[in-house]
C-alpha cells in the first residue's frame, strides 16, 4: 500500500460537539501559505500569495479576497450552457466581503505588496453553511505563511434558537432562529459584525456578540498553535519602511494644523465646498515649491496633509463635541420624504437625509419572477429581491459603468436583510417583490437611506408589512490616550473615513432587524458599544417618526395597474388536465382571457396563481378550472359541445377537457342508418344526459334521446355555438 502524505495538523473541539481540523503542508505547497480546513464533511482549501516587493509608487494595500464554491464538492453540475464555474454568484461575493473586511485591518500599515487570498469549497455537507468557516481558513493560511500579519482573526455564525445561542448551527435549524449574525474578531477584540434579527433588543444583540467572541478565541488560539508548528511561519518578511521626510512633516504640522482646525470648526455643510476649502490650504502651501521640488515632495505632502486633516478633525470632534457640519454628536440631519413619486411604478418613494438621497421602487410580480438560487450548497428560490445601485453622479464623479460592484451587492444585501423580517408570509403575500434603490446623492449611509426608502415604497405599493423599518449609521471617534470619545449619529462620508467605527443598525420601533459593523481600533469596550446602540435606537426612532409623517402604514389596496393574483388549490391529479397535452389547455385559457396562469405542485395539491388586472378575466379562468376539476355525476344533464363526428356517433364535451361518446343509437328515438341523418355538426351545442361511467376505462356514456319526447317527431337542433 502506498504511504499517504501527511501534513501538519491541528484539531480542536469547539465545545459544542463540533470538531475542526486545520492541515497544512499537504496541498498547494507552492503558495506562500495554504491550509485545508475540515468540519464534518465540509472542507475548505484556503491559499495566500503575496508579492515580495510593492509596485513603485504604491500608496495603498492591494488585497483581493475571493471565495468560490466548487460544484463537484456537492456532487452537482453547474447550471448554464458552459457547465463550469464562472463569475462569482452574489452569495460568493458576500462571503468574500465578509472575509476581506475582517482580514484587511490586520496587515501592517506600511505593507503595500499585492496579496491574493483564495478560498475554495472543495467538499460540501448539505446541512453545513461554509461561510462561517471561510474567515478561519483564510486567516490560518496567512498564519502559516511568512507574510506579516497582526492576526490571527476568525469568524463564527451565532444564532439564537429556542432562546439558546448556538455557534455555527446547521442549515435546517436556522429556520427556527430569531437572530443570526456573522461575527469576526481577534483574541482581544471584535472587528466586524453582520446579521439579521426578528426585532431583538440591543441587550440581546450584545449578548450574542459576547458568545461569538468566546468561540472566536478558541479558533484564534488553534491558529497560533498551528503556526508554531510550521517552520516557515516563524520568521515573517520584513516590512519596508515607507519613504519619510521628517522635516516636511514637522513644517506642515506647524504651519497648517491650526488652519485645518479652524476650517473644520467653520462649519461647512456642503461636502464639495468643504473638500475644496481643505484642498485650497494644501495647494496654497505647495505653491512655494519650484516645479522640480514639487514633483519630489508632492506625494509625501498629500499623505502628511491627510494625516494632519484627520488629526485636526478628530481632535475638534472629541474636544468640542462639534461635527464638520455643525451638528451635535447625536443630531440627525434634515429629512424629507415623498411617496408615489413615480405614477406607473407599483410603489415608489424618495428619501433624503442631508446630502444622501435614494429613489426607490417596489415592483410586484408572479412566481415566474422568482429568483432561482443555484449554488453548490444553497439551492431554491427567492421571492424577495433588493437591488442597490450607486451611479458615479451621486458623488459628483464621472466614471465608466462596469457592472454591479461588490459594494453594491453588499449594501443591497444589508438592506434586504433589514426589510425581510417585516414582509408578510405565505398566503398574505402572493407576490414576488423586487425593490430597486437608485442612489441619487451620497454623503454617508446610502444603504440606510435604502432601508428607509424601501419601507416607504413597500407601503406605497400596498404590501402589508408588519411595521415600518428605519436605519441609521453610527460612527465613533476616540482618543485612546486621553480616553475622550464621541459617538456620532447619522455619520457623514468624511466621518466614516476619518473615524474608528462604522456601525449600521436597522429596526422597527420594537427592535433590531439587521446590523453591520466594522471597527478600526482595538479595545472597543462592550460599554461603549452599548452606548452606541442606545444612541442608534433613539436616532432610528427619530427617523421613523419623519417617515411615518408621510405614510404611516401600507395602503389599503394595490394601485389599479398592479396585477391581481388570485390563488386556487386543486387536487394534484387534476394538474395534468389543467395543463393539457403539451400545455394546450392552459395556453388556450391564457390566450382567451389575457391572464397569466402559474401552477405548482405542493404536496398533494396543485397551487394555481391567476394573474390579471381585470376581474372578469380572472373569473373566466376560475370557472374554466372549476369545470376541469368538476367530477361528472351519473344522471346529470349537461349542455355539451360536439367536438367530433364519427360513423358510430359523436364525441361531446360536457365539461372542459371531459368528453363522452353519444352513440348513434342514443341520438334519437328512431333508428338512424348513418350519422349524417342526425344532422349533427362539430360545434353544435346540445343537451345530453350522463348515463354511465365505465369503471375500467373511465369513459362516459351519453344520451340525447332520453331528453326528447318519445311520441313526437324530432326537431333537429341546428343551432351553432357562436362563441369565439
Amino acid at each position: 500500500m502506498t504511504n499517504l502524505k501527511k501534513g501538519i495538523e491541528k484539531t480542536f473541539d469547539m465545545g459544542n460537539g463540533q470538531t475542526i481540523t486545520i492541515e497544512t503542508g499537504k496541498l498547494a505547497k507552492q503558495a506562500d501559505g495554504a491550509v485545508v480546513l475540515r468540519m464534518g464533511n465540509t472542507m475548505l482549501l484556503a491559499t495566500v500569495v503575496s508579492k515580495k516587493e510593492a509596485a513603485e509608487g504604491q500608496d495603498f494595500f492591494p488585497l483581493s479576497v475571493d471565495y468560490q464554491e466548487k460544484y463537484a464538492a456537492a456532487g452537482r453540475f453547474p447550471g448554464g450552457f458552459f457547465k463550469r464555474e464562472a463569475r462569482p454568484s452574489e452569495y460568493e461575493i458576500l462571503i468574500s466581503r465578509l472575509v476581506d473586511r475582517a482580514l484587511r485591518p490586520m496587515f501592517p500599515d506600511n505593507y503595500k505588496c499585492e496579496t491574493q487570498v483564495l478560498i475554495s469549497l472543495i467538499s460540501a455537507d448539505k446541512n453545513t453553511l461554509p461561510d462561517a468557516l471561510a474567515g478561519l481558513a483564510a486567516s490560518a493560511a496567512i498564519m502559516v505563511s511568512d507574510i506579516p500579519f497582526n492576526g490571527p482573526i476568525s469568524e463564527v455564525r451565532v444564532a439564537r434558537i429556542d432562546d439558546q445561542f448556538v455557534i455555527n448551527p446547521s442549515i435546517s435549524s436556522l429556520a427556527e432562529a430569531d437572530m443570526e449574525m456573522i461575527v469576526a474578531g481577534t483574541m482581544e477584540n471584535i472587528v466586524m459584525v453582520e446579521g439579521e434579527m426578528k426585532e431583538v433588543s440591543e441587550k440581546d444583540m450584545l449578548q450574542a456578540i459576547k458568545v461569538a467572541h468566546d468561540a472566536i478565541k478558541i479558533q484564534c488560539q488553534a491558529q497560533t498553535e498551528l503556526a508554531q508548528m510550521v517552520e516557515k511561519a516563524k520568521v515573517k518578511r520584513e516590512v519596508e519602511p515607507g519613504k519619510e521626510d521628517a522635516e516636511l512633516k514637522e513644517e506642515m504640522h506647524r504651519e497648517l494644523y491650526q488652519k485645518v482646525y479652524d476650517t473644520a470648526r467653520s462649519i461647512i455643510s456642503n461636502k464639495h465646498e468643504r473638500h475644496d476649502t481643505f484642498a485650497a490650504i494644501l495647494d496654497s502651501y505647495l505653491e512655494k515649491f519650484d516645479e522640480e521640488t514639487l514633483e519630489e515632495k508632492a506625494p509625501l505632502a498629500k499623505k502628511y496633509f491627510h494625516d494632519l486633516e484627520k488629526e485636526a478633525v478628530r481632535e475638534m470632534v472629541v474636544n468640542e463635541q462639534i461635527r464638520l457640519d455643525g451638528r451635535k454628536p447625536d443630531e440627525i440631519r434634515d429629512i424629507w420624504c415623498e411617496v408615489d413619486y413615480l405614477p406607473m411604478a407599483h410603489g415608489s418613494a424618495v428619501f433624503t437625509r442631508g446630502e444622501t438621497q435614494s429613489l426607490t421602487t417596489a415592483t410586484l410580480g408572479t412566481k415566474l419572477d422568482e429568483q432561482i438560487l443555484d449554488g453548490a450548497v444553497v439551492e431554491g428560490k427567492s421571492k424577495f429581491l433588493l437591488h442597490y445601485n450607486f451611479p458615479p453622479f451621486c458623488t459628483g464623479e464621472a466614471k465608466f459603468l462596469r457592472g454591479t460592484s461588490r459594494r453594491e451587492v453588499g449594501h443591497g444585501n444589508l438592506a434586504l436583510r433589514a426589510l425581510k423580517p417585516v414582509l408578510p408570509n405565505g398566503n398574505d403575500n402572493p407576490y414576488t417583490i423586487r425593490i430597486v434603490s437608485d442612489i441619487l446623492e451620497s454623503n454617508g449611509s446610502s444603504s440606510m437611506a435604502t432601508v428607509c426608502a424601501g419601507t416607504l415604497a413597500l407601503m406605497d405599493a400596498g404590501v402589508k408589512i408588519s411595521k415600518p423599518v428605519s436605519g441609521i449609521a453610527m460612527g465613533l471617534i476616540a482618543n485612546q490616550e486621553t480616553g475622550k470619545f464621541a459617538v456620532l449619529s447619522d455619520i457623514l462620508g468624511d466621518e466614516d473615513h476619518l473615524g474608528d467605527m462604522d456601525f449600521k443598525v436597522t429596526g422597527t420601533k420594537d427592535g433590531i432587524t439587521a446590523c453591520q459593523m466594522d471597527i478600526k481600533i482595538e479595545g472597543l469596550s462592550h460599554e461603549l458599544l452599548e452606548q452606541a446602540l442606545e444612541q442608534a435606537r433613539v436616532g432610528r426612532l427619530h427617523i421613523l417618526s419623519k417617515m411615518t409623517e408621510v405614510l404611516a402604514e401600507p395602503r389599503e389596496d394595490y394601485k389599479p395597474h398592479v396585477p391581481r393574483i388570485v390563488k386556487m388549490t386543486v387536487p394534484k391529479e387534476f394538474i395534468g388536465a389543467i395543463i393539457g397535452p403539451g400545455g394546450k389547455v392552459i395556453q388556450e385559457m391564457q390566450k382567451e382571457s389575457g391572464t397569466t396562469i402559474v401552477i405548482e405542485e405542493v404536496g398533494d395539491y396543485g397551487v394555481i396563481d391567476i394573474v390579471s388586472d381585470d376581474k372578469e378575466s380572472i373569473d373566466f379562468v376560475i370557472n374554466k378550472i372549476k369545470g376541469i376539476t368538476a367530477i361528472p355525476e351519473i344522471g346529470e344533464i349537461y349542455q355539451g359541445t360536439v367536438k367530433s363526428v364519427v360513423p358510430f356517433g359523436a364525441f361531446v364535451e360536457i365539461l372542459p377537457g371531459k368528453e363522452g361518446l353519444l352513440h348513434i343509437s342514443e341520438i334519437e328515438w328512431k333508428r338512424l342508418e348513418t350519422i349524417e341523418e342526425s344532422n349533427l355538426k362539430v360545434g353544435d351545442s346540445i343537451e345530453v344526459k350522463l348515463l354511465d361511467v365505465d369503471k375500467k376505462t373511465g369513459k362516459f356514456k351519453l344520451s340525447r334521446k332520453v331528453l326528447l319526447p318519445r311520441d313526437k317527431p324530432v326537431q333537429h337542433d341546428k343551432k351553432r355555438d357562436n362563441r369565439n
